[in-house]
C-alpha cells in the first residue's frame, strides 16, 4: 500500500469505523504537527524523557528551566558541558539526570545515529532507543508518532488512548494494553491515526 498523508488515514479509518467517523467530525483530521528537523531530534528525545510519568504542566515547567539552564538549545553538548547537577537544578530527578546524560552521550559517539533513524523500521528505531538508560517503550513511540510521523504506531501503555478508546467505543472501563492490542488490528496499517483520535476523546471529556 502506498504511504498516505493523516488526511487520507484519517479518511480511511473513518470509512471503517462509526466511531472514528464521529471524532474526525468533532476534530477533524489527525494533526500530529509539523515534522521535526534531523537536528531536533535530540530534544524531541530530550523532552519526552522529561514529561515521562509527569503531568503536563509540571512536566512543562521543568522543561523550560531545563531550555534555560541550557542556553535555549537542547542538544547533546549542552547537556553533557552542563553536568548533572544543573540538570537536577533545573527539576530533573537523579535516574531523568542520568538518562539525559546517557543519551548525549550516545548521540555524540553516533551510537545512534539519530539523523538516520528516518530510513530505518520502527522496530529498529525503538532497539536504537530502548537501549538508551531511561528510555522505554512508551518513549520510543512517542518519538516515532511525533517526531518520525509513522503512521501504524499503537501504544497500547499509554492511559490516554486506553481511556479515549473506551469514551469513544462506550466501554465501562479501559480496556487492558492486551485486549487494546487486539482491538487496533482493525486500524492497521493506520494506528497512529487511530490513538490520535483516542486522545481527542480524552479531551472531550
Amino acid at each position: 500500500m502506498p504511504r498516505l498523508s493523516h488526511r487520507e488515514a484519517s479518511e480511511e479509518l473513518a470509512s471503517r469505523s462509526p466511531e472514528i467517523a464521529h471524532l474526525r467530525a468533532l476534530h477533524g483530521t489527525c494533526r500530529l504537527g509539523p515534522r521535526p528537523r534531523a537536528s531536533a531530534r535530540f530534544a524531541s528525545l530530550a523532552r519526552a524523557i522529561v514529561y515521562q510519568q509527569l503531568a503536563g504542566a509540571a512536566a512543562g515547567a521543568i522543561w523550560e528551566r531545563l531550555l534555560a539552564a541550557l542556553d535555549g538549545d537542547c542538544c547533546a553538548e549542552k547537556v553533557l558541558a552542563a553536568g548533572p547537577a544543573a540538570l537536577r537544578a533545573a527539576g530533573l530527578s537523579a535516574a531523568k539526570a542520568a538518562a539525559l546524560g546517557d543519551l548525549a552521550a550516545r548521540d555524540l559517539s553516533g551510537e545512534l545515529g539519530l539523523a538516520g533513524l528516518g530510513r530505518r523500521s520502527d522496530e529498529d528505531v525503538t532497539a536504537r532507543l530502548v537501549a538508551v538508560r531511561g528510555v522505554g517503550p512508551w518513549t520510543a513511540q512517542m518519538f516515532l508518532l511525533f517526531t518520525l510521523h509513522r503512521l501504524d504506531v499503537w501504544p497500547t501503555g499509554d492511559l490516554g488512548v486506553r481511556k479515549g478508546y473506551a469514551l469513544a467505543f462506550g466501554l465501562e472501563e479501559p480496556p487492558s494494553p492486551v485486549a487494546l492490542e487486539a482491538a487496533g488490528e482493525v486500524f492497521r496499517p493506520f494506528r497512529s491515526v487511530a490513538a490520535w483520535y483516542c486522545w481527542r476523546a480524552c479531551e472531550r471529556v
